[in-house]
């Protein structure tokens, strides 16, 4: 099925259901193919492709509200899929906040050319994907004979969307993505078994790092942690290397948002317009980088894009309000999920930020641990090194680090200049002071 036949199908299924008696409907259509690869110590392990067709749909029947999806997209099944689902609509509770959003959101896109495609992928071969594997895997396997296990892997997917509602949005997103990384483990002699990965998502194949760079990190991170140990529990300077920095940052991602506001859920809770956090947290919404993996015209309810200012320099400046829950709260809309997440970076490497610290840790990993969103309360466990007048001593583990978000961010002295550019979310390191951590 080409675009325009999916494109007719998607205006067939909203006069279909208006004549059902739905009041409005929102269609999507989508289709996909992925293909997986590992290739573990010395032989291809998983090998898997797939293709996907959906269809779902969003429902407003007299005041209710559903959402339903299928995978059959033959029209007599799609017209029986509509008819049931109009019907069991109409036996919901009615929950007036629920509507498509006002027309005027739809209005205003920027038809920037973001170059989310990468023409090269239907000619890409199965023999090359195997082969890129093989080299990784075997270049990562033959840097230490510490190493007793190495696992790479490849993943490429190509995706369409096509999204239609009957209050007169209509549109056509697509794109291509690469995953590609490798993941090592070492025997340390004592029983241990240290391990680290490394693993990196592109637009363009063309945009991958180059695997010799890719194993070479990923052996030299996992033997670093040869040693690992714990150290005395205490308040240190802490600085996070860019590829962990998630954690903190998706950390104020819910309280953001308008469900965790409207429900009382949020320690930002009426904190808009407050300095909360250090003037060196900028966090920008960026939907127009060129090749973003999160680059979009439009959001998931059709609402235009645009590059917004969340947090400007510690001051909380915007939350995250989809359609649904700015009619509960009351307010204008202002979109309910990010796209690319940047950051003011600052003028520092990572090297650089190291050589500041007087006694602290480099966080290279936090593992499992929680945060609180409604009292802004975190515990995180992690490894690293620690780090004292500017230098790497030693290798740490089983530490753990607690506190509050607000503490925290009001005590980031820098950010890197080091944007991780294999993620949306394109955190740089961070630099902080007097964090509590535990150990011994």
């Amino acid at each position: 099925m080409i675009t325009n036949d999916r494109l007719e199908l998607a205006h067939w299924v909203v006069k279909s259901a208006k004549a059902e008696g739905a009041s409005d409907i929102a269609v999507n259509i989508s289709n996909s193919r992925s293909v997986e690869m590992e290739y573990r110590d010395g032989q291809l392990d998983v090998v898997k492709e797939s293709t996907e067709n959906s269809l779902n749909i969003s429902l407003y029947v007299e005041g209710k509200y559903s959402g339903h999806s299928t995978n059959d997209l033959r029209q007599d099944s799609v017209g029986k899929f509509v008819r049931d689902a109009v019907a069991m609509t109409k036996y919901l509770s009615v929950d007036k906040f629920r509507k498509l959003p006002d027309p005027k959101y739809y209005r205003g896109m920027v038809e920037t050319e973001l170059d989310l495609i990468d023409d090269r992928y239907d000619s890409i071969r199965s023999e090359e994907r195997v082969a890129m594997v093989k080299e990784l895997q075997e270049l990562t396997s033959g840097q230490s004979d510490k190493i007793i296990s190495s696992t790479a892997g490849y993943y490429d997917n190509i995706s369409e969307s096509i999204k239609v509602h009957s209050n007169g949005f209509e549109g056509v997103s697509e794109g291509t993505s690469f995953s590609y990384g490798v993941e090592v483990t070492l025997d340390d002699g004592k029983g241990g078994r240290p391990s680290d990965w490394n693993y990196a998502t592109t637009r363009h194949l063309s945009d991958m790092e180059a695997p010799a760079n890719m194993s070479k990190k990923v052996v030299e991170s996992a033997l670093a942690k040869l040693g690992q140990e714990k150290i005395e529990s205490g308040v240190y300077e802490m600085v996070i290397h860019n590829r962990a920095a998630t954690q903190p940052i998706y950390a104020l991602y819910s309280p953001l948002t308008g469900r965790s506001i409207q429900q009382k859920r949020s320690f930002l809770d009426g904190k808009l317009g407050e300095k909360l956090f250090s003037e060196k947290l900028t966090v920008i919404d960026d939907p127009f980088i060129k090749r973003g993996l999160g680059s979009r015209h439009y959001d998931g309810e059709g609402m235009a894009t645009r590059k917004r200012t969340i947090i400007e320099k510690g001051v909380v400046k915007e939350f995250l309000i989809d359609n649904y829950y700015g009619n509960k709260l009351g307010v204008e809309p202002t979109g309910g999920s990010v796209s690319n997440v940047s950051f003011e970076y600052g003028d520092k490497s990572l090297d650089e930020l190291i050589k500041q610290v007087t006694k602290g840790i480099l966080v290279t990993n936090f593992i499992g641990g929680n945060s609180n969103g409604t009292t802004g309360d975190y515990s995180w466990g992690l490894v690293g090194m620690y780090i004292e007048n500017g230098k790497i001593v030693k290798p740490v583990y089983e530490m753990n680090i607690s506190g509050n978000l607000i503490d925290l961010w009001a005590n980031l002295v820098e950010c890197g200049n080091d944007p991780y550019k294999y993620s949306s979310f394109r955190r740089p390191s961070l630099y902080f002071k007097d964090v509590q951590f535990s150990g011994l």
